[in-house]
């Protein structure tokens, strides 16, 4: 139960960051959803990039925040 309040914790925290990078509004739930996919994606490049990640918090936060980011950007350009 933990591990799932913790994922909750920074998909919120990474939807939040990348709608402020983006001046764009997604609402809780949209923020929720954004983080959670975003960290999926950040977690994925990471991995590929052979990043020292040890799943901490703040590299968390950091990981799922670009990850968000990247999604928002790519959604820009293609609609």
């Amino acid at each position: 139960m933990g591990a799932v309040f913790f994922w909750i914790i920074i998909g919120l925290i990474a939807g939040a960051v990348a709608n402020r990078v983006f001046d764009s509004s997604g609402g809780l739930f949209g923020n929720l959803i954004l983080g959670l996919v975003g960290a999926l994606v950040g977690g994925y490049i990471a991995n590929l990039l052979r990043l020292n990640v040890t799943g901490g918090w703040i590299d968390s936060i950091v990981v799922a925040s670009c990850g968000a980011i990247l999604l928002l950007f790519l959604k820009r350009k293609v609609f």
